[in-house]
């Protein structure tokens, strides 16, 4: 899914506005080295969500780095925050979610506070790059309703399993945090992966 090295020559971020929330000293640092390689000069970084909220409030932002900050999951908050409080035209801002760890339960739980993509840690130019790329050319509409508001999360329709009724409310509630191992970023993004829909 990689894209061509010719495309990712032309792009430039020189006008964009970015914040970058992230904890860490040495995480922040290598996310302002990536973003101010792609030509970014106007640039929030944020160590806490309190920071990165009142950014928010007093500044228009084209896109958004935030880490998910683990183990509490602030990162998340934030973006579920942002999409239903934020307040145009930044509740509509590119969202990508930066994680060290990514478990099936965690890419869902970053699609689902209304995050563009997430990417995993150790990040690199050339991925950060294709996935702002990606969030530019793909347009997808947004969703806002009562229990989501962020892009339109239906990448595909394959149906209930096989075996399965049409409703899924009998299946049981997911207990406590999963433990399954990470996600390679190939997985992740074909998580995020835009297909067409059959209706």
């Amino acid at each position: 899914m990689a894209l061509e090295p010719n495309s990712r020559g032309r792009f430039n971020l020189e006008k964009a506005s970015i914040l970058m929330l992230e904890a860490n000293g040495m995480g922040m640092d290598i996310l302002v080295q990536i973003v101010t390689g792609l030509g970014a000069k106007s640039l929030y970084r944020c160590n806490t969500v309190e920071e990165a909220q009142d950014v928010v409030r007093q500044n228009n932002i084209d896109l958004i780095i935030a880490d998910a900050l683990s183990p509490a999951g602030e990162g998340y908050e934030f973006v579920s925050w942002l999409r239903s409080q934020g307040g145009e035209p930044n509740s509509f801002a590119p969202v990508v979610v930066t994680a060290a760890h990514t478990p099936v339960s965690m890419v869902q739980k970053a699609r689902d506070c209304g995050a563009h993509y997430i990417v995993k840690k150790p990040l690199t130019p050339v991925v950060m790059l294709e996935r702002i790329l990606w969030i530019a050319r793909e347009s997808r509409p947004f969703i806002e309703c009562d229990a989501y508001v962020g892009p339109d999360r239906r990448h595909k329709n394959e149906g209930p399993p096989d075996g399965k009724p049409r409703r899924r409310d009998d299946l049981p509630p997911e207990v406590g945090l999963a433990q399954e191992p990470n996600m390679s970023q190939d997985q992740v993004d074909g998580l995020f992966a835009a297909r067409k829909v059959s209706l």
